[in-house]
């Protein structure tokens, strides 16, 4: 089992420590062994918590010994990204502006309900500073690199949970999304992940990317990440801007399928050009969902090309706020990229400010009146394949297939669908009405269940 354990998902590691066949302290001991190894290849994790982790894993041990569990992730090694509170570590959002001497006394709600319900928490996933471009690498933390090819990028901005999962060093990440942060590392790690509904998942403090911005599951499986939003969806009385407390699980009703539902299909959204084999490969994947009994619809593009404008606007006045409350001192250690785009957002003025959310607000309505004659909407989760490391260019501009799922609230998932001819991972994106997140996650399982296993990359 040793040799397999560190790609068990949450879900197997759960049954075999109700069986008795597998303890928590093997669990973690052996992540910790494949961090240990594999880590400085990919450069995943920025800070590590091995004796907390241990800590953990033996009371979540004596526990199952009990045969009385707490919540339903006991003992489940999990990564928390670097944007998110964290007791007892630094949380440094990859950047050197940030002192790491302080308390960090307090959880986030994310990392809070991960401790009730008995994760064994092994520490901090990188990040590109603050979050602010789509692949991971910064002057803090140094370069991401993805499991499938070191030379590459495994996106951003929660690249080091992408990575730590592609590589086999967690079962669960815990990741943010704020314009694709999520959906872009699962496309290009070959992982799935969830961006859900604003206010599904409590967040505090606020973050910078105030309405765009949510918390997420991260997985291989999305058994997995089902188990895990139904956790992350607990209330927390910090984040006055949450969704009305809602206890569920999110694993019934998970194997429904998608058979007399009504799919559409956009090829780009009418924003960008795709890549051909990334196109290739999602246009085979709606196939699947009319083999499973949907009825997929090929749609014209529905009229948000001013998506990724307005996102620019919106992302480089938070940036340019971000930078006016830094030091001297501090604006010279940051990201030339962040500054760059700080500086873009600086000359941003208050009209053509107010002119983005207005736009942003006909996009939303757009696509809430597409979301009233469909069920879900299928489309690419990245027009292009992983980029090459370190930062490239490209990753200034934004993301055009995800960035408009943030405008508009809506829950969006990413699943694998094939390898490029250069075996790099492509991802389907599934996205569905504000609300709908139980649906998403159905028809991510439905599709999963009919393609089948799909390959880990060669990093051992």
């Amino acid at each position: 089992m040793n040799d397999s354990l560190h790609w068990m998902s949450a879900t197997e590691l759960l049954r075999a420590y109700r069986t008795r066949r597998l303890s928590p302290v093997e669990a973690t001991r052996a992540m910790l062994e494949r961090i240990a190894a594999i880590q400085p290849r990919i450069n995943a994790f920025c800070r590590m918590d091995e004796a907390g982790a241990l800590k953990s894993a033996r009371e979540s041990e004596a526990r199952w010994t009990k045969g009385a569990p707490r919540g339903l992730l006991d003992g489940v090694p999990v990564s928390v990204k670097d944007l998110v509170w964290m007791k007892g570590l630094p949380t440094l959002s990859g950047s050197r502006t940030v002192n790491p001497d302080q308390p960090w006394d307090e959880d986030g709600p994310a990392v809070a309900r991960l401790r009730e319900h008995g994760a064994v928490l092994l520490g901090k996933t990188t990040t590109p500073e603050f979050g602010h471009r789509f692949t991971t690498d910064s002057p803090l933390t140094g370069i991401t690199r993805n499991p499938w090819n070191l030379e590459r990028s495994p996106g951003g901005s929660s690249g080091g949970a992408g990575a730590a999962l592609a590589a086999g060093l967690a079962p669960l990440a815990l990741g943010s999304d704020g314009g694709g942060s999520i959906r872009i590392p699962s496309a290009w790690s070959g992982v799935v992940g969830l961006k859900p509904t604003a206010g599904r998942v409590p967040s505090y403090p606020p973050p910078s990317w105030d309405t765009l911005a949510t918390t997420g599951p991260m997985a291989r499986s999305v058994e997995d990440l089902a188990l895990m939003l139904t956790v992350l969806a607990e209330p927390d009385p910090r984040d006055w801007n949450a969704l009305a407390a809602e206890r569920r699980d999110y694993r019934i009703g998970l194997e429904a399928g998608v058979r007399g539902l009504k799919i559409a299909y956009s090829p780009n959204m009418g924003i960008g050009t795709v890549e051909a084999a990334i196109a290739e490969k999602v246009k085979a994947a709606t196939g699947v969902f009319s083999e499973l009994g949907a009825e997929v619809i090929e749609v014209p593009p529905p009229g948000i090309a001013a998506s990724p404008e307005v996102h620019a606007i919106m992302k480089g006045v938070i940036f340019a706020q971000q930078l006016d409350a830094m030091t001297p001192e501090q604006r010279e250690v940051v990201d030339p990229i962040f500054r760059e785009m700080s500086e873009l957002g600086r000359i941003v003025t208050a009209v053509e400010y107010q002119a983005a959310l207005v736009k942003r607000r006909e996009i939303g309505d757009i696509m809430h009146r597409f979301f009233l004659n469909y069920d879900l909407l299928l489309v690419p989760t990245m027009h292009i394949s992983p980029l090459p490391v370190p930062g490239h260019p490209r990753a200034m501009r934004p993301p055009t297939m995800t960035c408009w799922v943030n405008q508009t609230q809506q829950p969006g998932a990413s699943v694998p669908c094939g390898l490029t001819p250069e075996r790099l991972p492509i991802g389907l994106q599934i996205v569905g009405a504000r609300l709908s997140d139980a649906l998403v996650l159905r028809a991510a399982r439905a599709y999963e269940s009919a393609r089948g296993p799909f390959p880990h990359p060669a990093i051992d």
